[in-house]
């Protein structure tokens, strides 16, 4: 995704174009921002992609991974009319957007390989979570409202050395 908000795909892997930011929003669904852009990929209701500022419905794609470890994303909320089949996120051969009633998801445009570069975990806040924090205001150690970063360097997870957290009960 490039700053304009203009979707394609490019060769080169290490491209700071090429790195999204995968936001669960539901179960299996994520929503998908340009890390450089801020922008969200979103599909309209005729099937073509866009970049939005703002998280809309549109923004939320089911994931699926396959046997093989490729992911798909498809639209949450457009699929075709008559059979029911989902509309599914593409590139052809040369980088270029399909529209999403035009791809399937046994065809190569469609399957992803994501790479985990960071991983960002961060604590839901609950109002029975809030209540408990009203009346007693000092506890044992939780996560904070920031969350925790983690980064997975060669399989394994590092910990912020700042970090308060503790593992354990």
């Amino acid at each position: 995704m490039q700053p304009d908000g203009n979707i394609s795909g490019n060769k080169d892997e290490n491209s700071d174009y090429t790195l999204f930011n995968l936001i669960p929003v539901g179960l299996r669904v994520v929503a998908i921002q340009g890390v450089k852009a801020g922008l969200y990929v979103a599909m309209n209701a005729e099937g073509f992609l866009y970049t939005s500022d703002v998280f809309t419905s549109e923004c939320k794609f089911k994931e699926s991974v396959f046997e093989n470890y490729y992911v798909i994303y498809s639209s949450t909320l457009y699929r075709q009319h008559e059979s029911g089949r989902a509309w599914f996120l593409g590139l052809n051969k040369d980088g270029v957007i399909m529209k999403g009633n035009r791809v399937k998801k046994t065809k190569p445009c469609s399957h992803f390989v994501p790479r985990p570069i960071e991983v960002c975990m961060y604590k839901e806040p609950s109002l029975h979570e809030l209540e408990e924090k009203l009346l007693k205001s000092s506890r044992s150690p939780t996560l904070n409202s920031e969350g925790r970063r983690a980064r997975i360097l060669e399989g394994q997870e590092q910990q912020p050395e700042d970090s308060t957290e503790r593992d354990g009960s």
